[in-house]
């Protein structure tokens, strides 16, 4: 038996434990204070920061504040003391009206911790109130034949004060004929009535002027006094009687205005003016004058102004009957309120955090919040969710605190930006909800690098832009957000041409604008190959590349380039020979002429711009070939000028003239005359010289050829003379159209001629000499080549030819 004791013993020790440490627990998690009401503000309520084990510096560092759910704070931290203080003068009886026990909770956060601590401060009752009746003059009607010891009701005085500050008694001037008595009712209020003490005489004193003090307990006592008219009519010995002593109801608080709550009655038996009853408020309040009101003929009692349940559940109302000489009955009125599901749940977000990293792991927290349903019962249980497709979790804490986390990881690129609803819900019916909005933004990790929408660009130029020109813009676009998406751009370095790539082309770094440092010319430069970097400005930074060709546009800018023919390099004028014998369409000479242009402005068109005889001659609009538009006439001169104007297709068109000067014969000897009359378009002021030079040529050639003539005729029959004539005319006849000689070579052939014919007349071998001709570099179709031999007679030829003549001519002239 003494083990089983011992171990008794020892189990209720470790229960005793077991249930201190609870007790512990709940005490270390509620905080009790009290302090008096009407103190200043600042006014030291408790150490907070010691009953909360820390030390005052704390408070701030650890995010230590009061929460409030919207109401007016009454209580505030300093944070240099590390106490609870009053924020401001509080006043018990506006806070807590009459109750017995005035307790505030608030709630202190702890938001390093997220945890919460119930704080209680009972406010306690000084005397700051003086008793009140209301009214400062009552009247009161006795009858005058009232025995001694009557009792008269009178007003009561009223304190919101509690306990000994509350009401204590009163006290009635002095007077012969009254006494005051102090009535105690079940609700330990005290009545004061007036007690006659000896009989009235209406004639000798209609009207006793009395003063009724009250005072209450505190310290220093306060008192309220109301002067008390004592009228004396005629005899009235019936008071009314209320049909109940107390009037019970009970009402919900969504009742309308002006709906009837209930109506009191009461009965006077006597007659008259003595039986007629009515009904008034007794000790009226501001609260019970502002909701009810009573009808003081019938009685009916009906609703003023809005009830609330959550402002006051019971409503303890006095009511009075009194006739007409003013004998009073007293009768209670208490009303219920009954809750309904009226008020929608609160929530207040008591710690939030609106921005969090993409990178946070799942259980990070958002938000703390609280949420409070004013109502009682079902009506106030509150539950709270949120949409099961956001990548969020609610967790309840201490009390009604919910916490907002995360479930699972966040995606900046996919939703920057979480708009959260919050539902708060009651249990009522029907139940009401409260949605709450927290934004949360998700913060950028620099995670993307920047990308362009093509893979490579190409871009064009026209050449012989302006420096400075805007070629091209590429843009590359960065998912993430702020520095880290924004864009710079750069070229890879790259040389063109022997020449740093950058000099030929530069980026904006911040706009992707490629710009053209110098003024292209497609002729030089067609193409250009860059690499275009794209980077971010996130740490550590991203970047892409992207290939940009830029072609540069060929520009009509180059003129024609006539390459054949051309002047002679002795600056004499070229001369084009055609026979007579031509026929139409025979082949004179080609035009040959180039563009560095391509394409369009390249395709070259030619016509006759200008022409001695217009209808003579033709130019190929594609080919540049001058033929005979016509036969030749002997009518017609022998000296043609052609003025021929290349053009291109450009926009707009460029041109270029070259002048030709086609000499028209079917013999040399008529070559040889009219040469001399061939002018060169070389310089206009020469042309008088070049006259002149060329009219004494030709000259000396007629007399050279008037004299050979003569020689001739005497020596040679016409037979023989007719026949040479012939075959130097065959000869001629073979000289193609585009042979092209210079002016200062004929007269040199003429020169040679003249002075190195010899005709003798003690020999019978005579020589002509045919110098080689000068020709300028010459461009000959192949049509050209076919149809006829140019006029390269060899000198062998040439001397074989005339040895052969003048012998014959030697053989018939006389020696």
């Amino acid at each position: 038996l003494a083990a089983l004791s011992q171990i008794f013993s020892d189990y209720r020790l470790i229960w005793i434990c077991v249930l201190l440490g609870a007790l512990w627990k709940i005490r270390a998690e509620q905080i009790r204070y009290s302090v008096p009401e009407e103190l200043d503000k600042g006014s030291f309520v408790g150490n907070i920061a010691k009953d909360l084990g820390l030390e005052p510096q704390e408070l701030a560092k650890r995010g230590v504040r009061i929460v409030s759910r919207g109401r007016t704070q009454l209580f505030a931290l300093n944070p240099r003391s590390g106490s609870l203080v009053t924020a401001g003068r509080i006043d018990r009886e506006e806070l807590c009206d009459r109750s017995p026990k005035c307790v505030v909770n608030l709630e202190i956060l702890l938001e390093d911790k997220v945890k919460i601590f119930g704080v209680e401060v009972e406010i306690i009752d000084v005397n700051d109130n003086a008793p009140d009746f209301g009214a400062e003059q009552r009247e009161i009607k006795v009858a005058e034949n009232e025995n001694p010891g009557t009792r008269f009701p009178l007003p009561e005085a009223f304190d919101p004060d509690i306990g000994i500050n509350s009401l204590q008694g009163y006290q009635l001037s002095s007077n012969v004929h009254f006494s005051l008595d102090v009535q105690s009712g079940t609700d330990e209020i005290k009545y004061p009535e007036l007690v006659l003490e000896h009989a009235l005489d209406r004639e000798e004193e209609a009207v006793h002027h009395l003063i009724l003090t009250a005072f209450d307990g505190g310290n220093p006592v306060y008192s309220g006094t109301a002067r008390i008219l004592v009228t004396l009519v005629d005899t009235n010995d019936n008071a009314p009687v209320f049909t109940q002593p107390e009037y019970h109801i009970s009402v919900r608080e969504n009742v309308t205005v002006g709906s009837r709550l209930l109506t009191v009655k009461a009965t006077d038996p006597d007659e008259g003016a003595n039986g007629e009853v009515t009904y008034s408020f007794r000790k009226v309040r501001d609260k019970i004058s502002q909701l009810f009101q009573l009808n003081s003929l019938t009685g009916d009692i009906t609703i003023l102004g809005g009830l609330d349940y959550e402002d006051s559940g019971f409503y303890d109302i006095d009511v009075e009957a009194h006739d007409g000489p003013g004998l009073r009955a007293r009768s209670k009125v208490l009303v219920t309120i009954l809750d309904v599901n009226d008020n929608a749940p609160e929530v207040t977000v008591t710690s939030l955090t609106s921005s969090i990293q993409e990178t946070s792991s799942p259980g990070t927290v958002i938000a703390l919040f609280n949420v409070h349903d004013s109502d009682s019962g079902e009506n106030g249980l509150v539950t709270c969710s949120i949409l099961d497709n956001l990548p969020f979790t609610l967790e309840k804490t201490y009390g009604n605190y919910y916490r907002l986390l995360t479930h699972r990881a966040l995606d900046r690129e996919e939703v920057s930006e979480y708009n959260i609803t919050v539902t708060a819900t009651d249990h009522g019916t029907p139940p009401l909800s409260t949605e709450t909005y927290i934004s949360l933004n998700v913060a950028d990790v620099n995670d993307n690098p920047p990308a362009f929408p093509h893979a490579s660009y190409m871009a064009y130029i026209p050449e012989n832009n302006p420096r400075g020109a805007s070629i091209f813009s590429v843009t590359a676009h960065d998912p993430d957000s702020n520095q880290n998406s924004r864009v710079t751009y750069s070229l890879a370095e790259d040389t063109l041409q022997g020449s740093p790539l950058s000099t030929y082309v530069s980026i904006n770094k911040d706009t992707g604008v490629l710009y053209a440092l110098q003024s292209f010319d497609y002729e030089q430069v067609r193409d250009l190959q860059l690499l275009v970097t794209a980077s971010d400005s996130g740490d550590p930074p991203l970047s892409t590349n992207v290939s940009v060709s830029i072609f540069v546009l060929d520009q009509n800018d180059n003129s024609p380039e006539i390459l054949y023919p051309t002047l002679p390099t002795d600056g004499s004028m070229g001369v084009e020979l055609a026979p007579r014998s031509a026929e139409p369409g025979y082949l004179v000479t080609k035009v040959v002429a180039v563009d560095r242009d391509s394409g369009q402005n390249a395709w070259l068109s030619y016509r006759l711009l200008k022409a001695s005889d217009p209808g003579l001659f033709a130019v190929g609009l594609h080919t540049g070939e001058v033929r005979t538009a016509r036969a030749l006439l002997d009518r017609d001169a022998l000296k043609q000028s052609l003025v021929v104007a290349v053009q291109d297709h450009g926009q707009p068109p460029l041109s270029a003239t070259v002048t030709l000067t086609v000499a028209v014969a079917d013999s040399i000897p008529d070559i040889l005359t009219d040469l001399g009359s061939l002018k060169p378009s070389v310089d206009p002021d020469d042309s008088g010289l070049t006259l002149y030079l060329v009219v004494a040529v030709a000259a000396v050639s007629c007399v050279f050829l008037a004299f050979v003539i003569v020689l001739l005729a005497l020596r040679l029959r016409r037979w023989h003379m007719s026949h040479l004539l012939q075959a130097s005319g065959s000869g001629l006849a073979g000289v193609p159209a585009s042979q092209f000689v210079g002016v200062e070579g004929v007269r040199a052939f003429l020169q040679t001629y003249s002075h190195e014919v010899s005709l003798t007349a003690d020999s019978r071998r005579s020589h002509v000499i045919f110098p080689q001709p000068n020709y300028a570099d010459t461009l000959i179709s192949q049509e050209s080549c076919e149809k006829s031999e140019p006029l390269l007679i060899s000198q062998d030829l040439l001397e074989t030819k005339g040895e052969s003549s003048l012998n014959q001519v030697s053989q018939i002239l006389p020696h």
